[in-house]
């Protein structure tokens, strides 16, 4: 058979291939080899890069999702194409690193007061903006003053209700003056949506602090960064242009990365990580994280709204089997509770473990013996889809018919997302109180479920103002109860976060944020000698 025309028709993957490399792994594994002759030539003389970091190159990275409404602003990230442009663009005052600690960032310390209701940021001498202005405190001013617009909020003000105002003291410090206590508040902060902008700042000429600055962008598509000459740290980033290109299904996005397209990807199928490890050429990066993939029922629309059909559908899950047949045993089993890395996670209450008997005997009570429901999926995360089949499956077992409706991820965050009746979403990795702030309470951007649990948010109030460590983990335990007990989410595991690069590419590491290909900072990436330049 002629060369050029194995390339030609075995260069693209077909749908049918792929799914059944996701079930057995053997048709991928026989396209593997071919697509490595095809693979613009590179496969025989790759070798993991040693030594230190070198300069320059095109790092091109496929990443999952997105669609027409993608976006270069900072402060509403919704999809992982997003969620990496605003990473590797802006930057905020302090991050959870690699091992989930706060590091700071643009500020050297945040410090509270002992009433926890001024907190202090002193910031980074050096700091320059993309076009060279140094950052002030007037910017920090300025892009507080914009994420919290009543006008129109950006998703990080939900999270910062109690802040009152930001003020300039000095030349390089700003106060955060709140209305309340908080006693996370730095941990509010470190958010990746809430990076600092100039005061000037133009959504249509985006400006950051970030190692990389816009070249390029079409919406739905791909993004052209170059690195960002003014960049604080030194030495960073390695990289002479950063391409970020979107993917809407896996197999083009497995595909590209075996014929080497693109030199990295975000998000690979568990089922395929073993296929993927078999390739000299490709490396699989494997993450523990605190990410969740939930399903969602919203607590005021019917069946939902009575709580026993809520705890009937959270005992039909079998969770062990999630994480095998989901994430081929890559995670681990959730308790319908989400930040496990909190120091104050409610780690004592009893693993809810399926319970047919005991979701038959609930529905019955309720009145919906026989119980028929429509569950929107759409392929929002790796494992999502699978995840709503699985449910579908193990529901039949206690009499309930679960209809599956899936979407494509533009129609699902688009009009009708917080409206679907039953749904799920992903969640990536945050601490209990800005987790709670995003989707757990009435003014929360993100409250899937509906969720209004008026003591709830009591407890939630008094634990942010509650400065003593020990008595304010006693309060988010309790209002965690309330959520184990009546809450809208079934999260049913945590899963880790695996995705793939090429074996010249060095610099990524296993990351416990959540955020994919160690947290999509791309600053610490460098290529060696077969990697494009």
């Amino acid at each position: 058979m002629n060369s050029d025309a194995e390339c030609s028709s075995h260069g693209s993957l077909s749908r049918r291939s792929f799914l059944s490399a996701a079930t057995g792994g053997v048709a991928l594994l026989a396209a593997a080899p071919l697509l490595a002759a095809c693979g613009a030539g590179v496969g025989a003389s790759q070798a993991a890069p040693t030594g230190p970091p070198r300069r320059g190159g095109t790092l091109r990275v496929g990443v999952t999702g997105g669609g027409s409404a993608d976006t270069l602003d900072p402060h509403i990230p919704a999809t992982n194409p997003d969620i990496a442009r605003v990473i590797n663009l802006y930057e905020p005052l302090l991050y959870r690193d690699h091992d989930f600690q706060l590091e700071m960032v643009l500020a050297t310390s945040v410090t509270s007061s002992a009433d926890a209701k001024t907190w202090t940021a002193v910031l980074r001498d050096g700091v320059r903006f993309h076009d060279g202005r140094p950052m002030t405190p007037a910017d920090v001013v300025a892009t507080f003053k914009r994420i919290t617009d009543p006008k129109d909020p950006k998703s990080g003000a939900a999270a910062l209700t109690m802040l009152a105002e930001v003020v300039p003291v000095g030349t390089n410090t700003v106060e955060f003056r709140l209305n309340a206590p908080a006693t996370a508040f730095d941990d509010l902060l470190g958010q990746y949506s809430l990076g600092i902008i100039p005061a000037d700042f133009n959504p249509a000429k985006p400006i950051g602090t970030g190692p990389f600055k816009v070249d390029s962008f079409t919406a739905g598509l791909q993004s052209v960064f170059t690195r960002n000459e003014y960049y604080w740290r030194g030495g960073e980033p390695y990289l002479d242009e950063l391409t970020l290109i979107n993917f809407a299904d896996d197999d083009a996005r497995i595909n590209a990365l075996l014929s080497s397209q693109v030199d990295a990807i975000d998000q690979v199928p568990v089922a395929l990580i073993d296929v993927l490890r078999s390739d000299a050429r490709i490396r699989v990066l494997n993450s523990e994280t605190g990410t969740w993939l939930p399903f969602t029922m919203r607590v005021d629309r019917p069946p939902f709204d009575d709580v026993r059909v809520r705890q009937a559908l959270r005992l039909v899950v079998d969770r062990e089997q999630m994480i095998n047949q989901v994430l081929s045993g890559q995670g681990r089993v959730g308790n319908d509770l989400y930040a496990p890395f909190d120091p104050a996670y409610a780690s004592a209450l009893p693993q809810r473990r399926q319970d047919i008997a005991g979701a038959r005997r609930l529905l019955a009570e309720a009145g919906h013996a026989n119980l028929d429901i429509e569950l929107v999926t759409a392929p929002i995360q790796a494992g999502a889809v699978e995840a709503a089949q699985v449910f579908q499956e193990q529901a039949k077992a206690a009499g309930v018919t679960v209809r599956i409706r899936k979407v494509d991820t533009t129609t699902f965050y688009g009009d009708n997302y917080l409206k679907w009746d039953f749904a799920q979403d992903f969640w990536y990795t945050r601490n209990y109180l800005p987790q709670v702030a995003n989707g757990s309470l009435p003014d929360s951007p993100y409250n899937e479920t509906h969720w209004a649990d008026p003591q709830f948010g009591q407890l939630i109030a008094q634990a942010r103002g509650t400065v003593d460590e020990k008595a304010r983990a006693a309060l988010l335990k309790q209002a965690q109860r309330l959520e184990y007990d009546s809450g809208g989410l079934i999260i049913w595991g945590f899963m880790n976060q695996v995705d793939a690069y090429q074996v010249y590419v060095a610099g990524l590491v296993p990351d416990r944020t959540g955020v994919s290909l160690s947290g999509y900072q791309f600053r610490q990436v460098w290529l060696g000698t077969s990697g494009k330049a």
